[in-house]
């Protein structure tokens, strides 16, 4: 998989032009290779601070920016790598709280490309790689890391019981169908709890699951139970209720208010977090570090109203909202945190379900215009139905839109999410 990533700094660019170049060929499955690049590298991923581990289909770095956020309030010094990367890879690598800054990653990558030369790793891989060496050099308190695809083969899954605080797992839904739900001998077929069973690969002996009752159907959830106890693992089924305000487990009354991001699926990315939290015992937060993480977390393009720039200028002063969500689950979440008509602006990889967020939100559709996504094959505007109308690009579909007061939102893909922030100056930093 290609992330046709770019980068202003010359340096960085050539790192990155090499990481294009790597292909995993088909069929390769295992955590083989990353070992292997990690021993090369002198094992940093054995000497890590505390990790709290995150996989899930949706949700996961909602839960991975609420982690940061309550750790940072207690005044701790947070490592984290997520992906994908919007605007910069930079993102990816994220060092003691800030973004790893161009100099160095331009020298870590071509370290680690030169360690991992004749092994043939992936761009993930590599990107892993990266990301445990700074963060073993680096002195900090804790580390967040994203699974990036599945678990159970996921680079991330190399991760050991001795640095882990915590295991979780956010929402699940049908995503990456092709890796996620291949054949395979030995697997459970209902298509929910292979994801579930893929997930929940990253249980590891005595460290704490986490994930949240209801959040699963009863096929997938039995799959999370199972894999617990096969790897030794304490589950926790921790609960929320959402209503404006949080509770967790056995608290009766409301400690918190609505989280920072919008959404009432965030609610359950912040009680994900605060019991990943609680149900570790490695690393002290305090009820007032959470209560403030909870209002404070950021995540770019995830149900986010855009701020003044040169894209929202276009809107006629209509509310501008972007999320990257592209699969019938962010679908749901997405249509239950807009109420009311709006503009939809879609632009959506040719192997995702064109139906993914047309169904959920349904009547609520005003206008449908449909773009390409640069660098990438997209849908054409035929997939979408016959009241779909063509963009050539975000400029022009904002300013065809009629002046008529209803929000705009623009959604389909992260990598067209990142394309908008970088149109609108809004850099994720």
């Amino acid at each position: 998989m290609r992330d046709f990533a770019r980068s202003e700094n010359a340096k960085v660019q050539a790192q990155l032009d090499r990481l294009e170049q790597l292909s995993v060929p088909d069929g390769r499955l295992g955590l083989e290779t990353i070992r292997a690049l990690l021993d090369r590298l002198g094992n940093p991923h054995r000497k890590l601070p505390p990790v709290f581990h995150v996989a899930g289909t949706n949700g996961k770095g909602s839960t991975c920016a609420f982690l940061r956020a309550m750790l940072e309030a207690e005044g701790y010094k947070v490592h984290v790598t997520t992906s994908p990367h919007l605007v910069r890879y930079n993102e990816r690598i994220r060092v003691a709280g800030e973004l790893i800054s161009d100099d160095r990653l331009a020298e870590l990558l071509g370290q680690v490309l030169d360690a991992g030369e004749d092994l043939n790793p992936s761009f993930f891989e590599v990107t892993i790689a990266a990301a445990f060496t700074e963060f073993a050099r680096v002195p900090a308190d804790a580390c967040v890391v994203e699974v990036g695809l599945g678990g159970r083969f996921d680079a991330t899954n190399v991760l050991e019981p001795d640095v882990l605080a915590a295991c979780g797992i956010a929402a699940l839904g049908i995503d990456h169908e092709r890796f996620l739900l291949a054949p395979e001998e030995g697997v459970p077929t209902d298509p929910l709890a292979r994801i579930a069973f893929e997930k929940a690969g990253i249980a590891k002996p005595g460290v704490p699951l986490v994930t949240l009752e209801t959040s699963h159907t009863a096929a997938a959830e039995a799959v999370i139970r199972h894999a617990a106890e096969t790897a030794g693992a304490p589950l926790i089924m921790a609960r929320s209720f959402g209503n404006g305000e949080i509770h967790y487990w056995d608290q009766e009354s409301p400690l918190f208010r609505a989280p920072s991001l919008a959404g009432a699926h965030q609610e359950r990315n912040a009680a994900l977090a605060h019991a990943m939290l609680s149900h570790q015992a490695k690393i002290r937060v305090s009820e007032q570090a959470i209560r403030t993480g909870i209002t404070s977390a950021r995540w770019p393009a995830r149900l986010q109203r855009l701020g003044d720039g040169p894209l929202t200028y276009l809107a006629r002063n209509q509310e501008v909202w972007l999320d990257g969500g592209h699969n019938p689950s962010a679908g749901k979440a997405i249509a239950d945190a807009m109420s009311g008509p709006i503009h939809l602006v879609l632009g959506m990889l040719a192997n995702k379900d064109p139906r993914s967020l047309l169904d959920p939100l349904g009547d609520q559709i005003r206008s449908l215009t449909v773009l390409p996504v640069r660098g990438h094959d997209a849908h054409p505007v035929e997939a979408f139905g016959s009241e779909a109308r063509e963009a050539a690009d975000v400029k022009q579909a904002l300013l065809a839109i009629s002046a008529d007061g209803y929000p705009i939102l623009i959604a389909g893909s992260l990598y067209l999410a990142g394309e908008v922030l970088r149109l609108n100056d809004e850099l994720p930093d």
